[in-house]
């Protein structure tokens, strides 16, 4: 929206405050500035108040707004009074508004640092969370206009609006003056209120996906007439997998006397349906989704998922279709899956929905699965049928143009019917998210990833969200550090899925192998030792091992304390009349199931060679793994089967209260705050007893399935403790004075693009950190560099600093332990006459460091990743093999160490060949400091600290380059908003 020309002209308005949020229930609204267009809006609005709200909001009867009310709430300057609204079909359910004040609690102007706040929220939608989005918005935007504190008065009646106040988390003051509370909050974020915040996003988004997955009723869009067709076999796939809600097909070209299709009620459009539909699924040309969006929000339907393809995958202008289908959508409080979607699938036995193309719903099972492509979905189903495997949930989400992978996390944190969440993704819309909310998920559940698109260097068609800079390599790094399970391909996906889902994890690398074939446990002890497992040596039953021979050997193995997991290995046994028998497999799984049920609960896999049965019958076993018991806010059953919501609320909605209030107005009741803490120690564990065992067809598969799941067992373990972040709180770390110097150093008016500093700035920058960088002195002629030397003292080392040269001794532009002046002169000269004249090679004269081992330590901000310590040794071949080690700021100390030991060259660093070990503490230390000072201060950009040398004892920081820029936005640190591609 523009604003008009009553508006000042220097205070525009400010469209980056608009956002879509996700509701508590799940739903979606806009929030967006109040303009003097919404005059009859905010009229409408408020005659839809009830009279005890419209008391609670001006503490007297206020039955209509005067035409004075209505100019003043609806002109702003955007700065001193700002009013933003919350809108669902273009239409408010709620209002805030600020004035800043000075002291005596008068209008005012900057520098005034408080503002009065107000609230309002319409009856039908309270218990919706809008009061709580609202004043995360309107705090951000107050935070953005230099406003520090929030200042309200409320009846001591109204509970609701005190406990939206209270439960925000901010540090706040109450009390009670002239019969009502006087509350102040501080508006600076705290750990509480972003815990609050997250911990509010993290329900909304799974309930948002929580009610496209277990709708109460689906109604197909396009239906066709005859069989065939998308429409046509997504309400055949609805019916043959017994969805348990109301199903309804839907084409305006049926017949005026068409009652039922399929045996289901037929209409030509949803306002001919008498009661409320939850889930549209949309298989109509795409010229003709328009249409049917609208008709869907204007008859309340809850979600849609779009299989109808011709958006961004067509290009520029399909693009922009894909962005309008999200705009209108979003408009009416509906979530989408799709463009371009394969569907949807719910296998609880209270659900049993399968709204997609695939033909055949999948057992029921742990394993919820999610993929942005259609064609990976079909794979991904057909493999995990046919190696026995279930699943809990399934998304194909096509162009994923609203509903994304992080979503998916979101649900299956909370999830109780899944064990292990499967992604493949083609893109990562917000990756800072994506390792926040998998970091909480893993902490609780396996999350396996495969990544597409990873060297195109561009989104696939279709996916238009932010590129991130960084390389892959580095993005795998933080994944595994926040213990995402990634691998490579999709059958490596489901290999891994399988162990994790039906087995313990193991307590370590100790691996026992034992089978009836000497060759194929070779192979599989040498497959454990190259995925970095301990394997035992291989146990031979021969070849006339009976099933109760395998049977008494795994137990034994799983007896043994000096194992940690167990691999079996068979092949065709040879019977009574000396010919191999591939025999009957059920007889071997029901030995190896029994062993495994009876024994210390520790992960099996196995290994066969043409078996017939065997994989099947091992597939089949029920898994024996305690039932979850962590409370959760989603349900299983359909929205049907859940309380009746309020009139106006959408179905499924929590129940509300007419009356219930929402603000210095009315408030909804929220739900008391849980930190994400509280949320992961509430989770059960992993299944403690072995279920399903997984069988392969190569000894590789189920080993590397297995030494991930050794990996990511030990990263639990360590997660139950975390590292933590020290504080450096001593003379050495000067936190406002690098502050004032980066300010000093960017101006009043910085370049956007940043700037490179000085060496003796960057020095100085970072000084302030405790981080010495060891001086180097000009020598543009031997004369220079010979005073030089004298004033640094010798040994010296003499180097360019030309870009082309720079760090580059293997082509001579370095020069070390030079004595006495001789060495110096005659140094010179030679860089001179091979490599240019001095103005082209910018010498220096830098003092020797003590010999040690040249390593590299880098920071820099990715505008998507956020902040990203690296670490690696110095010199080409590290940078050929891309040797280089990567954490996410800021580090703990837990993370400094393992950085510098998940190189390939860290035995470099502890004594290699008889060498003397490097001082690592020091070099941990400098680690740290440095991810404090980029996470202290956003405006530092880029750090290289090239080369540090780590003798055994201490180090030396021989070279730095720092950039400083206005720091980037920090999106994950504002409030709650959906993505706007």
């Amino acid at each position: 929206m523009e604003p008009t020309p009553e508006q000042s002209p220097h205070h525009a308005y400010p469209d980056h405050w608009e956002a879509d949020v996700v509701l508590r229930d799940g739903g979606t609204a806009r929030i967006r500035p109040i303009t003097t267009d919404d005059a009859e809006r905010l009229v409408s609005f408020y005659e839809q108040v009830s009279d005890e709200s419209k008391y609670y909001r001006f503490f007297a009867p206020y039955p209509r707004l005067s035409d004075r009310d209505v100019h003043r709430f609806t002109h702003h300057d955007y700065v001193d009074r700002v009013g933003l609204a919350v809108t669902i079909g273009g239409e408010f359910i709620g209002t805030v508004r600020f004035d800043r004040i000075n002291e005596q609690g008068r209008p005012a102007s900057a520098p005034a640092d408080e503002a009065e706040v107000a609230f309002l929220v319409q009856d039908a939608h309270q218990g919706r969370g809008v009061a709580s989005a609202l004043l995360e918005h309107i705090a951000a935007v107050a935070r953005e206009r230099s406003i520090r504190r929030f200042a309200a008065e409320v009846l001591p009646a109204n509970n609701k609006m005190i406990k939206v106040f209270r439960d925000a988390g901010y540090t706040q003051q109450r009390s009670f003056e002239d019969g009502s509370v006087h509350l102040t909050l501080d508006l600076e974020p705290t750990e509480k209120s972003l815990a609050v915040q997250r911990g509010r996003e993290q329900r909304a988004e799974a309930r948002s996906v929580q009610r496209l997955l277990a709708p109460g009723s689906v109604a197909v869009i396009g239906t066709g007439r005859t069989p065939g067709g998308v429409g046509r076999t997504v309400l055949r796939n609805l019916l043959a997998a017994g969805f348990t809600g109301r199903t309804y097909a839907v084409n305006r070209a049926f017949d005026e006397g068409l009652a039922t299709l399929d045996g289901v009620p037929a209409h030509r459009s949803l306002g001919e349906i008498d009661e409320q539909v939850d889930l549209a699924v949309i298989a109509v040309p795409a010229h003709r989704v328009p249409e049917a969006v609208a008709d869907c929000g204007e008859h309340g339907v809850q979600g849609l998922v779009v299989l109808s393809a011709g958006y961004a995958e067509r290009g520029s202008a399909g693009r922009e279709l894909q962005r309008e289908l999200v705009r209108q959508a979003r408009s009416y409080g509906m979530r989408i899956i799709g463009p371009n979607a394969f569907g949807i699938i719910n296998t609880a036995e209270s659900v049993r929905l399968n709204a997609s193309l695939a033909p055949e719903s999948p057992a029921r099972g742990r394993i919820g699965l999610f993929t942005q492509s259609g064609a990976i979905g079909i794979a991904l189903l057909s493999g995990l049928h046919r190696r026995g495997a279930g699943l809990s949930s399934f998304i194909s989400a096509g162009n994923r143009a609203d509903v994304s992978g992080n979503d998916f996390l979101q649900y299956s944190f909370e999830d109780q019917d899944t064990d292990v969440a499967l992604l493949y993704l083609e893109s990562l819309g917000n990756p800072r998210k994506f390792t926040r909310l998998a970091r909480r998920t893993a902490a609780v559940k396996p999350v396996v990833v495969v990544k597409g698109a990873r060297h195109s260097g561009t989104n696939p068609p279709g996916h238009a969200v932010p590129v991130s800079r960084i390389p892959d390599a580095t993005v795998s790094a933080l994944m595994r550090q926040a213990g995402v399970i990634r691998v490579d391909t999709v059958t490596e996906m489901v290999d891994a899925g399988l162990l994790l889902a039906g087995q313990p994890l193991p307590a370590g690398p100790r691996v026992a192998i034992l089978g009836n074939s000497e060759s194929l446990g070779l192979l599989t002890y040498d497959a454990c030792l190259a995925e970095g497992l301990r394997p035992r040596p291989p146990r031979d039953l021969t070849t006339a091992a009976s099933p109760q021979d395998f049977r008494d050997a795994l137990a034994e193995a799983l007896a043994d304390g000096t194992c940690d997991a167990v691999i079996v290995t068979a092949i065709p046994w040879v019977g009574e009349s000396g010919e191999a028998e591939t025999g009957d497999g059920e007889v071997l799984a029901a030995a190896l199931r029994g062993a495994a049920a009876g024994g210390p609960a520790k992960p099996v896999a196995v290994v066969h060679v043409e078996i017939g049965g065997l994989a099947e019958a091992l597939a089949a076993a029920s898994s024996t793994a305690a039932p979850r018991t962590r409370p959760t806010t989603l349900a299983a059953q359909p929205a049907a089967a859940q309380p009746a919501a309020a009139p106006g609320a959408p179905t499924g909605a929590a129940p509300t209260k007419p009356g219930t209030q929402a603000t210095t107005g009315a408030a909804g009741n929220e739900a008391p705050p849980a930190t994400e803490a509280t949320a992961e120690t509430e989770a059960a564990d992993p299944p403690a007893r072995p279920g399903r065992i997984p069988a392969y067809p190569a000894a590789e598969r189920a080993v590397r399935a297995m030494a991930e799941a050794v990996k990511y067992a030990q990263w639990r373990r360590q997660a139950a403790t975390p590292g933590k972040v020290p504080e450096f709180l001593d003379e050495t770390t000067d936190e406002p004075g690098a502050a004032a110097l980066i300010d000093t150093l960017l101006g009043t008016a910085p370049d956007p693009r940043g700037r490179p500093l000085t060496h003796d700035e960057a020095r100085e920058l970072l000084g302030r950190y405790g981080i010495a960088v060891r001086p180097t002195l000009p020598a543009p002629d031997p004369e220079a560099a010979v005073a030089a030397a004298a004033r640094l003292g010798y040994p010296v080392a003499l180097k360019t600093t030309a870009p082309h040269l720079r760090h580059r001794a293997d082509l001579g532009g370095v020069r070390l332990d030079l004595a006495d002046e001789d060495a110096l002169r005659r140094a010179y000269g030679e860089f001179t006459e091979l490599l240019g004249k001095p103005a082209e090679l910018l010498p220096v004269v830098q003092s020797m460091a003590p010999r040690g081992v040249d390593t590299v330590v880098r920071a820099s901000i990715d505008a998507a990743a956020g902040a990203v310590l690296s670490f690696g040794l110095a010199g080409a071949p590290s940078e050929l093999l891309g040797d280089t080690a990567h954490r996410l700021v800021p580090a703990t100390d837990r993370d400094a160490a393992e950085l510098i030991r998940s190189i390939k060259a860290a035995p470099v660093l502890f004594g290699w060949r008889g060498s003397a070990p490097v001082d690592t503490p020091a070099l941990e230390e400098l680690l740290l400091r440095l991810s404090r000072l980029v996470d202290d201060h956003p405006e530092v950009v880029s750090v290289a600290l090239e080369p540090v040398v780590v003798a055994p004892q201490g180090l030396t920081v021989l070279g730095a380059t720092v950039r400083l820029a206005p720091p980037p936005p920090r999106g994950d640190l504002g409030p709650r908003r959906l993505p706007n591609y």
